[in-house]
């Protein structure tokens, strides 16, 4: 881990060690005296492009094993971290291709809240997030990927959305 001060060498060891690849500042603030310097120490491994900062408060730990500094995390993941876990689905033509209702593989990933987040792209994977009310977000459903949750819009309310593109 060429370039890391000690007390990021420290911060990247710990999260790797515990597998939280997703975490807070609250997760790393033992690690500091002050929240300026706790602030600094996170812009500098912004900078050095150990971490990505997912929203305002969460950021993603790239794993030492990517080398290079490129890594992948499923999109659907990615998209309930951002958003975490609340007040949000994943629609569009990612849901289409989820419920095998096409085998177009959709270029971005429509994220669908009570929010509008505009565009943007992380670890490669473009996101669009998109305002919607709280009666479509009801038409979601939970399900899992490697164990880890994220709503995606029902079966059905896919097929309605597909079949108004045709």
């Amino acid at each position: 881990m060429e370039g890391l001060s000690k007390t990021e060498m420290k911060i990247v060891a710990e999260l790797e060690f515990d597998k939280k690849y997703f975490f807070t500042r609250e997760d790393i603030k033992h690690h500091f005296s002050s929240d300026p310097s706790m602030r600094h120490t996170i812009h500098k491994l912004l900078q050095k492009e150990r971490i990505i900062s997912l929203n305002k408060n969460k950021y993603y730990l790239i794993p030492v094993k990517a080398k290079t500094g490129k890594w992948a995390d499923d999109a659907f993941i990615l998209a309930d971290e951002i958003m975490n876990g609340e007040d949000y689905f994943i629609g569009g033509w990612a849901s289409a291709n989820y419920w095998r209702l096409t085998d177009q593989i959709p270029a971005k990933i429509e994220v669908y809240s009570l929010k509008r987040y505009g565009k943007k792209t992380i670890l490669n994977t473009p996101f669009i997030f998109r305002k919607t009310s709280e009666k479509r977000l009801k038409q979601s459903v939970s399900k899992k990927i490697d164990g880890h949750p994220f709503k995606i819009l029902s079966k059905e309310e896919s097929k309605k959305w597909l079949s108004k593109r045709n």
